[in-house]
């Protein structure tokens, strides 16, 4: 591609000229838009927004539950030169109305369902509201419950302005170049900060190119769309890499539960994935493991070699199956992936494949292509990106890592103080992420400088690697490792759904299920004590009874619950 061309409207252009009659966006039950109509859709409704006064350089929100009309108020927005500022849906009310106040944003395309989050706010830049879920035009006095009504009622009003929105066809201006903004977007992180990371076209299709240089998608390839557009790793990966490159992309209406998921395989059949590891390990410990340990001649044939790859394998085509046949690759990032989960994709032949980013960095950094990835690792740089591990310790290779390349970030919006401390004149971006690189380039994640906890000794304690040796047991959901009066503790979130059935079946009293509680973290702690390094060593497990608070791409918001033992607060110590 020409460096003039990399651009979000450039890109899909060109797709819409090449696959016209081709599936583009859609939800997995209904017909889809062609590429033909979604360009017809997205030049309609950038018109409307030119009609009411959206320049380039304006900012547009998107709030909003996933679908088909997420991607088309993308391409409209981005069309035109303004600023997508995309905004997660689980984002409590008051940090909705942060996000519209700070990024000073002139139009909101807003669901039904969210809109109750803002329609009783006042915003002093916020001039047109729009119903996504049919583009029409929301009347600045309407409140949650008039839409509501009309909406039941059968929206007369609102299709009368429906019909409006698409009688604008004027001219869309030109003239969209890689340097300008295509999006701004206020990550939720664990560290509880939320920034305006700002992005480039730029940055996001060469991303996006990249990506295509690494792993081989077609205009035949059918992506099922699980984890939300708000974040880069959806939008990016999966919305504008799949434009480019002419697939098709289907939705879920809602979460992806295992109810929700088995008709929505079966329907796409898809080719690619995208995931988080949380979505592939639930799966993994929920319905392969019990039947792989769950008898006496499994297990023991478990222990040879050649016969646990054989095992493996079949089961891994069983998964393969699960997800409709024809899966040819199924990418995970946003954490790390379980070890013994990680081990069973390899020698059960599954095609997944690992990456490592952040949303300053568009995201992806470091990828593999299916059946070569390493274990543990996150893979090697892509084309144009550099990596380099700063002061890294001599015994072990470990630093911060920094990043270098056309998807970097040019800085936080409204914030150049913060953009000073992460980005260097040479461009090189401190992550806060530390890691090493093998001999043959690999990059190896050990966890977030800013958790690594000191040892007695002055040694470097990475709770993330706790933690992955912690969730090796079946009896364990999630967990997160913390410092407390000069100690290790492990809060531990059980598989409470596995526990429940036994218990029920052993018709355990509450004296005995408590008992049966204790005894299983014990023997956790024993197990994982027995498997860590000296220092590492934990020096009691508290239960957590409710799931951990955790961000769009499921790592856990760390910072919460530090925070919480830092002022005294204790878990249910069993």
């Amino acid at each position: 591609m020409k460096m003039n061309e990399l651009t979000i409207p450039a890109v899909f252009h060109r797709s819409a000229e090449r696959h016209p009659g081709r599936d583009a966006l859609g939800f997995y039950d209904e017909a889809p838009l062609t590429y033909r109509q979604l360009k017809e859709r997205v030049d309609h409704i950038a018109a409307f927004l030119a009609d009411r006064g959206i320049v380039h350089g304006d900012r547009v929100a998107i709030l909003s539950e996933n679908g088909p009309h997420w991607g088309v108020a993308l391409l409209a927005i981005t069309s035109l030169g303004a600023v997508a500022v995309p905004i997660l849906s689980d984002f409590h009310p008051s940090e909705i109305h942060h996000v519209l106040r700070h990024s000073e944003a002139k139009a909101v395309f807003v669901s039904e369902k969210l809109f109750g989050k803002i329609d009783e706010a006042e915003f002093e830049h916020l001039e047109t509201r729009i119903l996504i879920d049919d583009f029409s035009e929301i009347k600045a006095d309407m409140s949650k419950d008039k839409l509501r009504r009309l909406i039941a009622e059968g929206g007369h009003e609102l299709r009368k302005i429906k019909t409006m929105v698409f009688k604008f066809l004027g001219r869309i201006p030109s003239g969209v170049r890689p340097e300008d903004l295509a999006s701004i977007i206020y990550t939720s992180g664990t560290t509880g900060h939320s920034k305006g990371v700002m992005l480039t076209h730029r940055n996001i299709v060469s991303d996006a190119v990249a990506t295509t240089r690494l792993v081989d998608v077609k205009e035949t390839d059918r992506f099922l769309s699980l984890l939300p557009l708000a974040h880069v790793y959806e939008c990016t990966l999966g919305l504008v890499t799949t434009l480019m490159q002419g697939s098709a992309v289907y939705y879920l209406r809602k979460p992806p539960t295992a109810a929700v998921l088995v008709p929505a395989l079966a329907a796409v059949r898809p080719t690619c994935v995208l995931s988080v590891p949380l979505i592939i390990e639930k799966m993994i410990r929920a319905k392969v493991f019990p039947a792989l340990r769950g008898k006496a001649l499994i297990r023991w044939a478990g222990r040879i070699p050649a016969l646990r790859r054989k095992i493996y394998h079949k089961a891994g085509a069983k998964v393969r199956a699960a997800f409709g046949g024809e899966l040819k690759m199924f990418c995970i990032g946003g954490a790390g992936l379980a070890p013994d989960v990680e081990d069973f994709l390899i020698e059960g032949g599954f095609p997944y494949c690992i990456g490592y980013g952040l949303t300053e960095t568009s995201p992806l950094v470091t990828g593999t292509k299916p059946f070569e990835t390493r274990a543990r690792s996150a893979g090697r740089p892509l084309d144009g990106v550099e990596i380099r591990i700063a002061d890294p310790l001599p015994a072990t290779g470990v630093g911060e890592i920094l990043v270098r390349g056309p998807m970097v970030m040019p800085g936080y919006y409204k914030d150049p103080e913060q953009t000073a401390e992460v980005l260097s004149a040479e461009g090189w971006f401190r992550t806060g992420d530390l890691g090493f690189l093998d001999a043959d380039g690999y990059l190896y994640i050990n966890g977030r400088s800013k958790n690594v906890i000191i040892g007695p000794s002055g040694e470097n304690v990475y709770p993330e690697i706790i933690e992955s040796v912690i969730n090796r047991s079946d009896a364990v959901s999630e967990s997160l490792v913390y410092e407390q009066q000069g100690r290790l503790v492990a809060r531990v979130h059980l598989n409470y759904e596995a526990l429940d059935a036994e218990f029920i079946e052993k018709k355990l009293s509450p004296a005995q299920v408590r008992e049966y509680i204790h005894r299983l973290l014990e023997e956790i702690k024993t197990k994982v004590n027995e498997g860590v390094s000296s220092f590492s060593r934990l020096s009691r497990i508290v239960e957590q009874t409710e799931p951990f608070e955790k961000t769009p791409t499921q790592k856990i918001k760390r910072y919460l619950y530090v925070e919480r033992m830092l002022d005294g607060e204790e878990a249910i110590r069993i």
